[in-house]
Order: C-alpha cells, then structure tokens, then sequence
C-alpha cells in the first residue's frame, strides 16, 4: 500500500482523487486492514507500558481524580452527556492533571487530518478531537464520541493515528464516550500493528478508574520525555 501525509506537492495529484470523509469511510477494522494493512500485534510486550511499572499517584492526584470521578456522575445521573460536556468534565482535567498541557508539550483542537492513498486514488480526510504534540512527535490522539460505539471509534482514531508524521516512532490514542475508556497503541514503520489496553469505565461503584488511567497516560508522558 502506497500511503502518503498530503503536502503541497501533491496538489496536483489531489485534484485527480476521490476526496472522502473519513468518519464516513473509515467504519470497521476491516476497512482499516485493506487501506493500510493494519492489523492488531500478536506480541504479549507491545504495549506492555499500559500495565507494567506503572507511576504512582501521590496524595493531591488522588485527591484530584476523586473530584473529576464525582463531578462527572453528578451530571452523567442526569442523563447522557455531549461531546463537550465531557471534555470539560474529564478529558481536560485529565490531561491538565498529566502534565500534558505543559512544556514540552502542546494542545491542538481539530487538527486537520489528510491521508491519501495513491493506489485507491482515494484522499480521506477528517478532524482529530486533540491532538497532543512534542515538537513535532505526535504523544496522543484523543477522541471523545459520545453517540458511536467503540467499535466505530476504534477504526477512526486509528486512522488518524495513521497520519503520523513519525512514523520510526509510536503513536498513542485514547478513545471515550465518558463512561469507558481505552488506549491505543499503533507503530507504523514495517509492518503497521496496533494493540490496545483494557477498557476502564468510569461507572464501577466502589472504584475510581481514573487512578488507572491517570497512570497510564503518566506512563506515556514519561516514554515521550525520553524521545
């Protein structure tokens, strides 16, 4: 498969494709294996920073999460919530929580993503929910879709993934509709494999998954760092 990040050399070359949105396109893992060989890892240590060595949370974190967990089922008891609710609840104060809106890091909301695959004459374009970046590493891909499954999410935050500019290095997502959650982990170079963590839900009573999660995206500002 020929996969090519859209720049201005290929304008020319863009004219000539079938430009498709990729929310539309891009609706199951099948679709992902036959645009860009994609498939799930069959390796047991490929993403093993999801659950292994894994930072501790100090007292204030703790403390912290407890309130997010809290101010997120207060509203969510009232019913379902949107896309920016939830961002505002939790995405947000997760990241701010991680250190991922400070140096050396960068937020960007709705980038837009081109992916043009040359042998389909096919250009797929769409707009990453945030996009976390160091320099020009991409860190995370974050997608919050309230109204679609995980099984729809899952394809189409991949293929975001699929933009990455680094290829040589991974590339993280994370993926929630509010109540659950669920990291992804894709490497592009070679053989393009992706794997993902367990799934954690926000709604267990007597648990806060948020520790969980907060360990793992501190586990992955820490791999980033080290880049």
């Amino acid at each position: 498969i020929k996969l090519k990040i859209v720049t201005s050399t290929y304008k020319a070359r863009i004219k000539m494709v079938q430009t498709k949105p990729i929310s539309k396109t891009i609706t199951s893992l099948l679709d992902l294996r036959e645009r860009f060989n994609l498939t799930p890892t069959s390796s047991e240590q490929f993403s093993s920073e999801f659950t292994q060595d894994l930072p501790e949370l100090n007292d204030s974190e703790i403390a912290t999460l407890d309130q997010i967990r809290n101010r997120f089922l207060r509203h969510r008891e009232r019913g379902s919530l949107a896309e920016g609710t939830i961002n505002h609840l939790v995405i947000s104060p997760l990241l701010t929580l991680a250190g991922l809106y400070d140096e050396p890091f960068f937020v960007t909301t709705e980038p837009e993503v081109q992916l043009l695959l040359e042998d389909r004459d096919e250009l797929l374009r769409g707009r990453i929910d945030t996009l976390i970046i160091q320099q020009q590493l991409w860190v995370l891909v974050v997608e919050s879709k309230s109204t679609i499954a995980f099984s729809v999410a899952l394809p189409q935050a991949l293929t975001y993934m699929m933009g990455n500019p680094n290829p040589q290095h991974p590339v993280y997502g994370l993926i929630t509709n509010g109540d659950e959650f669920q990291f992804i982990k894709l490497l592009i170079q070679n053989n393009p494999q992706y794997d993902l963590s367990n799934i954690f839900s926000l709604l267990l009573p007597h648990r806060n998954q948020l520790y969980d999660i907060m360990r793992v995206l501190k586990q992955i500002r820490q791999i980033m760092l080290q880049k």
